[in-house]
């Protein structure tokens, strides 16, 4: 299961997944979350709360994998930066397979809050808007959306750091070594606090491996997930 970036969408992943999935022969589910893509948007006058990945992860993820009666014991999440986030918190409180967690946030730095003021003035200045209305149906609020709660003050002092530890499941942590919204402390956190987990950090590359280097991504998360595939599979297979 694909859980996309605070940008992100269904199509804005393109071609990647179906190359991940095809590369290791898994059956992958992509979608967009409430205010992406082609999904409900977010009115103009609701902004959401810090909370709100944690509202995503234990509320509206495993209604979502119910509803569509996925095991989620047996599935691996695989998430981009708030989307890695969101695979972390659910995996802290609920079994799944598996967490590949790509340039997530386990905490709020400066320069994730420096970059992303940087993509408001970007955005009411350029043809940002236009380019994210491709992904988008409503791109305001995906926009809006995202922006307006990472920049409230409250935001600052949101962290998971105290829950990886409860995360019982494999963990690959990937991050680019020139990713412009968060430095190494993310995902080095993650391996000091997940007991297992594993680090890989993609040389050359921004906050998006799977743009960046998807071919090198690719290999590392087929190597990671193979290596565990046994037991995985003693444990009732994989989805």
């Amino acid at each position: 299961m694909f859980l996309h970036e605070g940008l992100g969408s269904l199509s804005m992943w393109k071609g990647w997944p179906e190359q991940l999935c095809a590369a290791g022969g898994y059956r992958g589910l992509v979608y967009s979350r409430y205010g992406y893509g082609d999904s409900t948007p977010r009115p103009a006058n609701e902004r959401w709360r810090p909370d709100f990945m944690h509202v995503h992860a234990l509320r509206t993820l495993p209604a979502l994998l119910a509803a569509l009666r996925v095991d989620a014991a047996r599935a691996w999440l695989v998430g981009h930066s708030d989307g890695g986030s969101i695979a972390l918190i659910h995996a802290a409180d609920h079994p799944v397979a598996g967490v590949i967690a790509i340039a997530p946030h386990i905490m709020v730095e400066d320069l994730s809050i420096a970059s992303i003021e940087r993509a408001r003035d970007v955005y009411r200045s350029t043809d940002l808007r236009a380019r994210l209305a491709r992904y988008h149906a409503d791109p305001d609020s995906a926009f809006w959306g995202w922006n307006d709660v990472w920049l409230d003050p409250e935001f600052r002092d949101w962290s998971i750091e105290a829950m990886l530890p409860r995360i019982r499941c494999p963990v690959l942590a990937v991050q680019g070594r020139d990713d412009e919204y968060g430095t190494l402390a993310q995902v080095e956190g993650i391996r000091a606090r997940v007991p297992g987990a594993e680090l890989v950090v993609l040389d050359h590359c921004g906050h998006s491996p799977h743009r960046d280097q998807p071919a090198g991504l690719t290999r590392v998360i087929n190597d990671f997930i193979s290596r565990h595939a046994v037991a995985l599979d003693n444990a009732g297979g994989m989805q």
